[in-house]
């Protein structure tokens, strides 16, 4: 043989390989699970930080809804 075909015969015995060691997809995969745990895979990786800051923000962001309410609620109050 030559070093082409070896070669050749090398790369489809690797992809070969690769394409049976991947997992089976489900049918009774929940997509709303799966979105949960990809979310909390991401909180323990590179992305944690971006993560929590984003949370830290949303709560914030809350936080600044809720006292905006109290004070138009005070302003309207004291108008009457």
């Amino acid at each position: 043989m030559s070093r082409g075909r070896i070669a050749l015969a090398a790369a489809l015995a690797v992809l070969a390989l690769a394409s049976c060691s991947k997992k089976p997809v489900t049918e009774d995969s929940d997509p709303a699970a799966e979105q949960k745990a990809a979310a909390e895979r991401a909180r323990q990786g590179p992305f944690s930080g971006d993560l929590h800051a984003l949370d830290k923000a949303k709560g914030m962001q809350e936080d600044l809804n809720k006292k905006a309410q109290e004070e138009g609620q005070r302003a309207d109050e004291m108008s009457k």
